[in-house]
């Protein structure tokens, strides 16, 4: 390029130059008509137009250099979080801090671009010194620097806070991604002092009427040797469990179980607390709540067998690891004993039954309409099968049975299987179908198909009916326990048939929602600082969604105090964003109406409280001083803050960088130009028409 401009360029210019002045030469050169010094200046004239016309012709360029200073930006990072309002050194002045860092951001502003944030459970922008965030996340803060000036010049980082980071990453890991020297100003007390607290409770979120559930609380203690306290539990405001806590030692850690009955059902609220202690330096960390659903009993799934069968443990097993479900096995005679009705899914293995055991049983489950999952075998009475229901018919011929292997279904999507299941599928051992012609509703939803040996077929060999909204299930052959057999001796993961199996009774058992009105929350527990989040569906008489009516909600405290909201339109739905509240246990009920019908849709959440910035109360100067030598900056003190204007001054790398902005245009394209040569034609010609020439 540099070549082209230096030597081509020149060549050019001299020939159109030499051009321009041939031109001007013949046009000129035997006119007497016109004064000498008018020839002249014509001549000139005439020698730059054409020489300018011919140069544009080979669109020249022009190179345009623009020099851009990019100061160094200072980024100051403001802790905003509870801990750092509640736990103060010895001697701290929180306003002279306030002002200094202020003062700070000032002093730097003067010769760098100085941006402030203030960071806790999320980033601001500006100072805050209110000290209301319920978390600590610096590594929120380090991204967001990552993602916003990740091409600029940023010449230092300020971070003041008291080293507690309770959520998100670990900032010391952050501080590699910037390549700038972070320099800490360390507030709060490193100085351990005098305080008992919940440090964490371990609990499960749902459990089941009238069953036994532990919680485990880990109770931390500090400057405290040999003090007594007592952990008490408490259900909706009533003591229900104490134990008494002898604390050995200063730094005293200790996990205590507590058994708890579940007797109510709906939200429970539970209380943890332990006595305060003379002197301690809060007691906000004492106490913790948290929110348990006690559920009416587990969904009951009755596996009937006229005689034992490997098979039923293979469905058992993988029944009972879903912690929802509950598998009762029946054989023979007692299946005249039991009560169908009880369960929520009837599992019919081998039924009928060659020797017709069943026969009485078989009419109380047929009356009963539940969802029914046939299973057929060698031992099956396939001419009772057909009469039992009217989705399948199997005309078997010899009672004989044929190997058949499972294929999967393309376009099934009424639950989800992995890649990594169909693949095992397909290396199943071959079950045992009665041998016969297959005929099968239309409207069936096939899992499975049937290859025999290599040849695959249209033939379902596991498959789903619904009749009128009630579900069925049919596996047209036995012999899962060979295929779980296998897996153990080839030492597979044998995940894939339990999860087969068990999302095979989920699909069956769960009940279809035909409710033309729905409200419901994201999930049914939150933080204290997220947002809830509703949703609402409404359908009209023909179950298509609608959303003309107005949508109204009304939430409820445990204080019995009412928050009124309405519902934003979305395509096909409402949403509505009732934003962060506070701690504690709500219900809801929203109503709206569609062709003079009402209708209302109830239900349930709660709020948990964010204990996290009191459950550490010693400032961590240590991970500072780490954070600052690992990125070659300092360790400051709150007394001496206004100092690190003064270290980023020394700071040789710490510099304002010049961009050169190279630019090419073509001449053609300067307007300015085609105005110069038409003046200058147009000055040639009125003098030549003013002297007669023509």
């Amino acid at each position: 390029m540099n070549s082209f401009f230096a030597g081509t360029s020149i060549l050019y210019f001299i020939g159109c130059l030499c051009l321009g002045i041939l031109y001007a030469w013949l046009l000129y050169r035997s006119n007497k008509n016109l004064d000498k010094k008018l020839k002249y200046g014509l001549t000139a004239v005439r020698i730059i137009a054409v020489a300018a016309i011919a140069w544009l012709l080979f669109a020249p360029l022009i190179k345009t250099l623009n020099y851009h200073l990019d100061k160094p930006l200072i980024i100051i990072g403001q802790d905003n979080s509870l801990s750092v309002g509640q736990v103060k050194a010895a001697g701290f002045d929180q306003k002279l801090y306030e002002q200094n860092l202020k003062a700070l951001y000032d002093k730097l502003s003067d010769k760098y671009e100085v941006k402030a944030y203030n960071f806790s459970d999320s980033v601001g922008d500006d100072f805050n010194f209110k000290n209301q965030g319920k978390l600590t996340d610096a590594s929120a803060f380090f991204q967001k620097i990552r993602d916003e000036y990740t091409n600029r010049n940023v010449g230092a980082i300020i971070l003041t806070t008291d080293g507690i980071f309770n959520h998100g990453g670990n900032p010391l890991y952050s501080i590699n991604q910037i390549n700038s020297p972070v320099y800490t100003i360390a507030l709060g007390d490193s100085i351990p002092k005098r305080d008992i607290l919940i440090s964490n409770v371990n609990y499960n979120d749902i459990v089941y009427l009238d069953d036994d559930f532990t919680i485990e609380v880990q109770v931390q203690a500090f400057q405290s040797d040999r003090e007594n306290t007592a952990l008490t539990v408490s259900q909706n405001g009533a003591k229900v469990e104490q134990q008494s806590i002898v604390i050995t030692g200063n730094s005293f850690v200790k996990t205590v179980s507590v058994k708890l009955h579940a007797g109510k059902i709906g939200v429970q609220k539970y209380t943890v607390q332990v006595g305060a202690l003379p002197n301690e330096i809060t007691t906000k960390n004492n106490s913790q709540t948290f929110y348990v659903e006690v559920i009416d009993g587990r969904q009951k799934v009755l596996l009937a067998a006229a005689a034992p069968h490997p098979d039923l443990g293979v469905l058992r097993e993988a029944i009972s690891l879903n912690k929802h479900y509950e598998a009762k096995l029946a054989l023979a005679d007692d299946l005249n004993a039991i009560d169908p009705s009880k369960f929520d899914l009837i599992v019919l293995y081998q039924l009928p039954d060659a020797q017709n055991i069943s026969a009485s049983f078989l009419q109380k489950v047929t009356a009963l309409k539940k969802p029914i999952w046939y299973i057929l075998g060698a031992q099956s009475n396939v001419n009772a099968f057909n009469q039992l229901q009217n989705q399948v018919n199997l005309s078997a011929a010899s009672g004989s049975v044929q190997e058949v292997y499972p294929d999967f279904a393309n376009g099934f999507t009424s639950f989800n299987l992995s890649e990594e299941d169909k693949r095992q599928f397909s290396g199943f051992d071959p079950l045992l179908m009665p041998f016969g012609r297959l005929t099968v509703n239309a409207s069936a939803t096939p899992v499975f198909n049937q290859r025999i040996g290599k040849v695959s077929t249209q033939q379902p060999l596991l498959f789903f009916t619904n009749d009128n909204g009630l579900k069925a299930g049919y596996l047209m052959g036995e012999g899962l326990w060979r295929s779980k057999l296998s897996a153990a001796e080839n030492e597979i993961e044998q995940s894939s048939i339990n999860n087969l199996i068990s999302q095979t009774v989920q699909y069956l058992s769960v009940k279809d929602d035909k409710r033309r009105f729905k409200v419901f929350t994201s999930k049914s527990a939150y933080d204290e600082n997220e947002s809830i989040q509703f949703n609402g569906t409404l359908y009209n008489e023909s179950y298509q969604p609608v959303n003309e009516p107005e949508v109204n909600l009304q939430i409820k405290n445990d204080a019995g105090k009412l928050f009124n909201y309405v519902f934003s339109k979305t395509d096909k739905g409402y949403l509505l964003d009732a934003g962060a509240i506070p701690a504690g246990n709500y219900s809801y009920v929203a109503s709206t109406s569609l062709g003079g019908q009402k209708f209302t849709a109830a239900g349930s959440f709660y709020v948990n409280a964010l204990i996290a910035e009191y459950q550490q109360t010693t400032a961590n100067h240590q991970l500072l001083n780490t954070i600052s030598k690992q990125s070659n900056g300092r360790l400051f003190m709150p007394a001496d803050l206004l100092k690190i204007a003064d270290e980023i001054l020394k700071n040789e790398n710490i510099k304002t960088i010049s961009y050169e902005d190279r630019k090419y245009d073509e001449l053609i394209n300067l307007k300015w130009l085609f105005g110069l040569i038409l003046i200058l034609l147009s000055v040639e010609w009125f003098l030549r028409k003013r002297n007669g020439e023509l």
